[in-house]
């Protein structure tokens, strides 16, 4: 197998924050000055192709949310208003602060619902992405380019860096995250019998494999194929080129990125992972963050409009503090439910 190019172990320290802010910086200056020569027809058909790859995964977990709630009627508009928020937010503020509002907001357009059925509904989806994800890995590390786990600690990118250079750290990180889940799930399983029926609700379509296939797993490759054709467009738009490999080794990268939701879009990342696997590119700089600049954009401007048009809230905070509130608001409703010996009745 072909060896790592110098440019991805070219870093003989730790990236830190400040390194990494000042590589950010420098790339967002090349993509300003390099802006006139791109290619605003491939840039504009790879953002028509990003909102339909949001479009298609929209409707996958839409799916599952009607498998959850059997005859109550779910506006598709409303589910795809909350993920385009999620997206939105996430773009803003990092480590994943849009996962609570889309969950506020998809429980807000579900009267019937619940918390615990929503979040099992929604993370149904995790499971192909998975799959996906796995097989795009496995093609990136065949391709000579793409730096394998162990040089991860020597990318110019202070999240990732970190927790590959500390692996007794990241390690005991996962450990404890694992004991404590299964503490919980304890826990959780003997006192709240009502919270597992709710949970098991939300799996629903799971259970259904046919309606699975059907409703959600093909939304889901079709959602996929319209992101693999969005960046093969960008890769055009920047003057890279769009191909096969090209587009399938971005989309290895944004697997990458979201495992490490510690800034905006996993920014940090991308741009460090882009940089060392087109470093013979003169327009790799401005691709690395020009297309997260260019993607967030849309999202933005799309989930603030849903925000506003939908669910009539005026500011991505606005909606990250509510939901916070009122899930803490049900949470505590539940525990004095459960000490009573009651059920947990669904809040309209």
């Amino acid at each position: 197998m072909p060896a790592v190019p110098a440019a991805a172990v070219s870093s003989a320290h730790h990236s830190s924050i400040a390194s990494t802010v000042q590589s950010l910086t420098s790339s967002i200056g090349t993509f300003f000055s390099q802006l006139a020569s791109l290619s605003w027809g491939a840039l504009l058909l790879g953002l028509a192709l990003y909102g339909v790859y949001l479009l298609l995964r929209s409707r996958a977990l839409w799916g599952a949310l009607r498998a959850a709630y059997p005859g109550v009627e779910i506006r598709w508009r409303d589910v795809w208003g909350a993920y385009m928020v999620a997206y939105g937010i996430n773009n803003v503020f990092p480590l994943g602060g849009g996962s609570v509002a889309q969950l506020f907001l998809t429980r807000l357009a579900i009267p019937p619902s619940t918390y615990p059925t929503v979040a099992a509904a929604l993370s149904t989806g995790v499971i192909f992405d998975w799959f996906m994800g796995l097989l795009i890995m496995c093609f990136a590390f065949t391709q000579g380019v793409f730096p394998k786990p162990p040089d991860f600690s020597k990318l110019p990118a202070f999240d990732i860096s970190f927790f590959a250079s500390n692996m007794r750290f990241t390690l005991f990180l996962l450990t404890l995250a694992g004991v404590g889940f299964m503490v919980a799930f304890a826990l959780l399983s003997a006192r709240v019998k009502a919270f597992w029926a709710r949970v098991r609700q939300g799996f629903t379509i799971l259970r259904d494999f046919p309606r699975y296939r059907r409703e959600m797993a093909s939304w889901q490759f079709a959602s996929w194929v319209a992101r693999f054709a969005a960046y093969w467009a960008l890769l055009d738009a920047f003057h890279i080129g769009g191909s096969v490999r090209n587009a399938l080794l971005v989309l290895a990268v944004q697997v990458v990125a979201s495992v490490f939701p510690f800034t905006p879009g996993g920014a940090g990342v991308q741009q460090a992972l882009l940089v060392t696997i087109f470093a013979g590119s003169g327009y790799v700089a401005s691709f690395s963050v020009g297309q997260q600049i260019a993607t967030a954009a849309l999202t933005t401007a799309c989930g603030f409009a849903a925000l506003v048009l939908i669910f009539r809230f005026r500011s991505f905070r606005e909606v990250i503090e509510r939901g916070k509130a009122h899930r803490r608001g049900e949470g505590g409703t539940v525990e004095a439910t459960v000490e009573r010996g009651e059920d947990v009745p669904a809040r309209a």
